[in-house]
């Protein structure tokens, strides 16, 4: 019998969704490298601005502050990667939770990716330096 899920709820719930999720991503064979290639040996570093960031949008601490997509904007993804770490986040959200604050996850999630795709074929289509 599949033991109940919980939503998200605290900061425990924030670690157990980001630690099972970038185990996913580090061994994917589209995003592992990426990801490896960039993060090198700093994953507890990365995993405790994951914590914060997460913990910041769905339940609303303030423990994150920046502006994730200019770490992004350089690397190189598209549509396909952004589709696989939808897939890996959804997975991992629907195999440890589920509730109002699952739901939102992964819409924040989708919305998140959605955002820096349209950002990304922007900066593309658009080469000049941004101000920023």
């Amino acid at each position: 019998m599949e033991a109940l899920k919980t939503d998200i709820t605290n900061l425990n719930d924030i670690k157990v969704l980001v630690d099972n999720f970038y185990t996913k991503i580090r061994d994917e064979k589209l995003l592992g490298p990426i990801f490896n290639g960039v993060i090198g040996d700093n994953w507890p570093a990365h995993l405790t601005k994951m914590y914060g960031f997460w913990q910041t949008l769905l339940l609303d601490t303030p423990a994150y502050s920046g502006s994730p997509f200019l770490k992004h904007a350089k690397l190189p993804i598209a549509k396909e990667h952004f589709d696989r770490w939808m897939e890996l986040f959804n997975e991992t959200v629907d195999e440890h939770f589920s509730g109002a604050k699952a739901d939102e996850a992964k819409w924040r999630a989708a919305r998140m990716s959605e955002m820096f795709q349209y950002k990304l074929d922007y900066l593309k289509n658009n080469p000049a330096e941004p101000l920023i």
